[in-house]
C-alpha cells in the first residue's frame, strides 16, 4: 500500500432549537468530503450528497435556518445506507485513507448512523481530530471552525454549515497550520476519543447532550 490520502469529512445532521435538541435523535442529512494526496501527486477529489432522515423526516425550522438545507433537498435524497454506500464507492479502499474532521462529532455521528442502519463503518479507526491538532498551531484553544478561520486570517469561503463548503474550509485551516506540508499532518498520531463534554460543536449549533 502506497502513501495514504487525507480524507476530510464534514456532516450536517438533523437538529432542533435549544431545549428541544437531543443528540441521540440526530441523523445525517448531508455528507461532504475531500480526498487529498498529501504529496500533491493526484488532483483533489470532492464528494457531496444529501441524505434523507428516516426517523425524523421533517427538518425543524431551526435546522433549515442553520444549514440552509431545504426539506425538498432531503425528500428527494437517498436514505443513509445507500448514501453511505455511494460515499464508500467514491472513496475507494478505506485502508488507503486517514479520516479527518473538525472535532470528533463527525466520527461519532457516522458511527451512530451506521449502527442505526445495521452496517459497518470502515472509517472508525485511525482518525485525526483537526480541531485539537490545528488550533494550537495557529495560537488558540480548540474551538469552532469559523473562529479558527478568523484566527488564522482566513475568510470563510462558501456557506457555513454546508458539508462540502465546511470540508473545504477545514482543509484550508490544515494547510495553513502545517504551512502546506500535509505529509506532516498525516504523520500525527491517531486522535483519542474525546471526553464526554467534547461531543458538542462549540458555536456550531445547539448544545449536544454528553
Amino acid at each position: 500500500m502506497g502513501t495514504r490520502k487525507l480524507l476530510v469529512v464534514d456532516l450536517e445532521a438533523t437538529c432542533w432549537a435549544r431545549g428541544e435538541h437531543v443528540q441521540e435523535r440526530m441523523e445525517t442529512i448531508e455528507i461532504g468530503a475531500l480526498l487529498v494526496d498529501p504529496g500533491g501527486g493526484t488532483p483533489r477529489r470532492e464528494f457531496q450528497c444529501f441524505v434523507r432522515p428516516s426517523r425524523h423526516a421533517r427538518l425543524s425550522d431551526f435546522c433549515i435556518q442553520l444549514t440552509s438545507i431545504q426539506q425538498s433537498d432531503v425528500d428527494r435524497a437517498p436514505t443513509f445506507a445507500p448514501a453511505f454506500a455511494a460515499f464508500l464507492e467514491w472513496l475507494g479502499e478505506p485502508r488507503e485513507v486517514r479520516f479527518a474532521s473538525w472535532g470528533d462529532y463527525d466520527r461519532r455521528q457516522l458511527l451512530r448512523d451506521c449502527d442505526a442502519a445495521g452496517i459497518v463503518n470502515p472509517l472508525a479507526e485511525d482518525t485525526l481530530n483537526l480541531k485539537h491538532i490545528c488550533c494550537p498551531m495557529i495560537g488558540m484553544k480548540p474551538g469552532g471552525m469559523a473562529q479558527a478561520l478568523a484566527r488564522a486570517g482566513l475568510a470563510l469561503d462558501g456557506t457555513h454549515h454546508r458539508a462540502l463548503d465546511d470540508a473545504r474550509n477545514i482543509l484550508r485551516l490544515a494547510e495553513r497550520a502545517f504551512e502546506g506540508r500535509l505529509e506532516l499532518l498525516m504523520a500525527c498520531a491517531p486522535s483519542l476519543p474525546p471526553r464526554p463534554r467534547e461531543a458538542r460543536r462549540p458555536s456550531e449549533g445547539p448544545p449536544l447532550a454528553p
